[in-house]
């Protein structure tokens, strides 16, 4: 893009462009933006974008940048970063920052302790509701992570109690902070997963949760800001993975090619070999097509049926378990449920089946004196391969959760070849049942 046109961007028209600039772009019109504007910016882009810049920058502008972020953002910014170039950049930070920061590079960034803050707003229990409010104010001057909630913490760092800021305010002064605060706090570990943590914001409707370690000490918060970045990251790895794609891991625009054939191509063998066994399946039934060719008609019809069913109960149980609606005890459960709704849908699909082969018959004469008999058929193969369809669709997921992998690998795709093979031999063989001595 040209210097001009560079020149011309607003704030606004920034946002939109910046995807399509190149870093030396990014760079140039990251510096032509006003200082309030530029440290706005800079904090809306992500972890990765920001390394980006950091890393372009001449070295006495990282210092500036890297310091207005919270330690929280600076240990994602610097994970991001290649790791010969972390050292020199923590180096640039004061001794408390990074302090805190090396602390919570240390923790997974998928886990409580690596997406939360240390500083958060904290007072004694013994402190008056005055004195705690007068403690409150200088600690907002130190850019807390938020003020809304306020943590109340014994000399050990044990975490006793919060209290909102609001009943700080409506409280008498002259009462004490272990009055008024309120002791059913809800936590997190600092090792559980941020999938689990996302659950408990969801359950409990929360702006916070404080952090803890094994003895109860609190080590910092994450927010609900935090966590919405993490629902976004998981949704979109499941709906990756149940497209039947590995989770890309970056923008779909700034993944390089190589990597973008890599992580889908692996998945699209595996479903090739499986739809090779559909052929298979055909050929061990070559002499049933060869002597009713009208049967190779219907196939399409039956096993997209039974595939858009898997699809249809994968779909909805992987999700269910990425909210928490279905565990894994539940599996008796879901199997009950897809056996009534897929019989059910089975014979719809059955009985509008049968109408349309008798009804095709009458007015076209298409599939000759059999026409009965063949629409008993494809009635009964629907009513199965959609029954059979729903329900391994639903129990594939809790198979590869309990083998340890991920359900969302029981993508719509391995789901739909999984039952393309099953409903062709299901399809031949009530066909074999029912039209022996006829067609057959």
């Amino acid at each position: 893009m040209r210097d001009t046109k560079l020149k011309d961007l607003s704030y606004a028209k920034l946002h939109e462009e910046w995807d399509q600039l190149d870093v030396e772009g990014k760079l140039k019109c990251f510096q032509d933006l006003a200082a309030a504007d530029a440290e706005e910016f800079f904090r809306e882009l992500s972890s990765q974008e920001e390394a980006e810049i950091l890393l372009a920058l001449p070295s006495r502008e990282q210092r500036l940048w890297l310091r207005v972020l919270d330690p929280d953002d600076a240990a994602d910014v610097l994970q991001e970063m290649p790791e010969e170039d972390r050292p020199q950049l923590l180096n640039l930070l004061d001794d408390s920052t990074k302090t805190e920061v090396t602390a919570l590079m240390a923790y997974a960034e998928d886990q409580a302790g690596g997406l939360m803050s240390p500083r958060y707003a904290r007072v004694r229990p013994d402190m008056t509701v005055a004195e705690a409010l007068a403690y409150l104010r200088k600690q907002a001057l130190e850019q807390v992570e938020t003020i809304y909630l306020v943590y109340v913490l014994d000399g050990q760092q044990h975490l006793l109690g919060v209290i909102s800021v609001r009943r700080l305010f409506s409280s008498q002064p002259q009462l004490k902070v272990s009055e008024v605060m309120r002791t059913n706090v809800i936590t997190a570990s600092e090792e559980v997963d941020q999938e689990d943590l996302s659950r408990l914001f969801a359950e409990h409707n929360l702006l916070a949760i404080p952090v803890v370690d094994a003895n109860g000490c609190m080590k910092g918060i994450v927010t609900i800001d935090d966590i919405v970045d993490v629902v976004e990251e998981e949704a979109t790895e499941d709906i990756q993975k149940m497209g039947g794609s590995e989770a890309l891991g970056d923008p779909y625009l700034k993944i390089a090619l190589t990597d973008m054939i890599q992580k889908r191509a692996g998945w699209l063998f595996v479903l090739f070999l499986g739809e090779l066994l559909t052929a298979n399946a055909m050929g061990y039934f070559e002499d049933q097509i060869a002597k009713a060719v009208i049967l190779a008609l219907f196939l399409p019809l039956i096993i997209s049926s039974g595939g858009n069913a898997g699809s249809q109960a994968s779909t909805l149980v992987v999700r269910a378990m990425a909210l928490g609606e279905v565990r894994l005890r539940d599996w008796w459960r879901v199997m009950q449920r897809e056996i009534i709704v897929g019989s059910s849908m089975g014979l719809i699909l059955g009985v509008v089946g049968y109408i349309r082969v008798v009804a095709w018959e009458a007015a076209f004469h298409t599939y000759g004196p059999h026409a009965p008999l063949l629409a008993v058929t494809v009635s009964l193969s629907l009513v199965g391969i959609v029954l059979w369809g729903s329900v391994s669709g639903s129990i594939l997921p809790f198979i590869l959760k309990r083998a340890g992998f991920d359900p969302a690998s029981a993508s719509t795709p391995f789901v739909a070849t999984l039952v393309d093979v099953t409903g062709v031999i299901l399809y031949f063989s009530v066909a074999s049942m029912i039209l022996k001595g006829t067609l057959l």
